[in-house]
């Protein structure tokens, strides 16, 4: 790795750590470099503004998430559970949610259709790889298979990641899920114990 990479990766680490402690918005360029301990010139040599920061910050997230997600895809589960593990794997964890936050500001909203797009172009050809496992195995059902995992993908992010949510949007999400991929009826009715229900907004 080149001297100059080594240092941006270095920056893009203190800032991650820096952004988790206190927030994105409470952090300044400044303060990163002050951390950093190198001349202003030195950041802005590597960095337009804070914005691209961030961008690469999560581009970072991001890279790691798509390792776990390949080490998903060699584990000795079933299919339906891999699917799951897989999407999951692709999401902040709770510690990132200061960074998460920082993407759903009005001013980061280009940001945030950018980071969704790259993440949907990472997952998508490793989704599909196991959902074909799933077809050769019986479990599914499906022909177009790429179309199907980036509609899956916009729905479990529209339907868990944008706000609140209800039980019957559980069961909706679960139902489309198995007729999107051709499944038999509770073939992927695991995935109500395994969401996380702290947003769940309650239903009349």
């Amino acid at each position: 790795m080149k001297k100059g990479e080594k240092r941006k990766k270095e920056l893009l680490k203190i800032a991650y750590d820096m952004f988790l402690a206190q927030g994105y918005e409470n952090t300044s360029v400044d303060e990163i470099i002050e951390m950093a301990q190198i001349a202003k010139g030195t950041y802005y040599y590597h960095f337009q503004s804070k914005e691209q920061m961030l961008e690469e910050v999560i581009d970072m997230m991001i890279d790691s998430e798509a390792k776990m997600a390949e080490q998903i895809i060699t584990m000795d589960i079933p299919v339906p559970q891999k699917i799951v593990m897989m999407i999951t794997s692709m999401k902040p964890t709770e510690a990132e949610q200061p960074i998460k936050n920082a993407l759903f500001q009005p001013e980061n909203v280009l940001m945030h259709h950018k980071v969704r797009k790259k993440l949907i172009t990472i997952i998508t050809p490793l989704l599909s790889e196991v959902i074909k496992d799933g077809v050769n195995e019986g479990i599914f059902e499906c022909d177009n298979i790429t179309e199907r995992v980036k509609m899956l993908l916009i729905i479990s992010d529209g339907t868990f990641n944008e706000g609140s949510f209800s039980e019957r949007d559980i069961s909706v999400f679960i139902d489309m899920t198995e007729k999107l991929l051709g499944a038999e009826n509770g073939t992927m009715s695991f995935i109500y114990d395994l969401i996380d229900k702290s947003d769940m907004e309650a239903v009349e």
